[in-house]
């Protein structure tokens, strides 16, 4: 592995990080930086939806109305495989995503666990996410939590 091999690893290993953080501290324009302006998403794992094109901001601003009204979040990205080809890359990690809610005495929580496969185009000195996968492998909690925080939205 050469010197640009590992700085490359590097950057992408950060950005993808960038994911993460920008959803849980709620910081939108850190999580937007991270994308192409138009990307592929495919979370059909998760919602049965097909893979779709779309505009990062749309994609952001629904992340933001889905995630924004819990109490917290906790997105963990691990085990890094990045495999670099010239201007594009392929990084597959593992992710656990944890959902809290708080109504009343009540606390509750939903965790979803599995992998994304994130497609990276070189931008610059950095990347750019333009396609991403999520492989939901398990699941844990009421689904319901995610309509008990869109009410929180009305």
């Amino acid at each position: 592995m050469t010197h640009d091999d590992l700085v490359d690893r590097a950057r992408i290993t950060d950005h993808v990080l960038r994911y993460a953080t920008g959803i849980d501290r709620r910081d939108w324009t850190l999580y937007r930086s991270i994308f192409a302006d138009q990307l592929t998403v495919d979370f059909s794992s998760w919602s049965g939806e097909p893979a779709a094109g779309m505009n990062a901001d749309d994609w952001v601003a629904g992340v933001r109305a889905t995630l924004e009204p819990f109490d917290a979040t906790q997105h963990v990205l691990t085990n890094f495989v990045i495999e670099v080809d010239g201007t594009d890359a392929t990084c597959t990690c593992y992710m656990a995503a944890h959902h809290h809610l708080v109504t009343g005495d009540l606390r509750e929580m939903h965790s979803i666990g599995g992998y994304y496969v994130h497609q990276l185009r070189r931008a610059g000195e950095g990347w750019l996410i333009h396609a991403t996968r999520l492989n939901v492998t398990w699941e844990m909690g009421d689904r319901a939590l995610f309509e008990q925080a869109a009410l929180r939205r009305a």
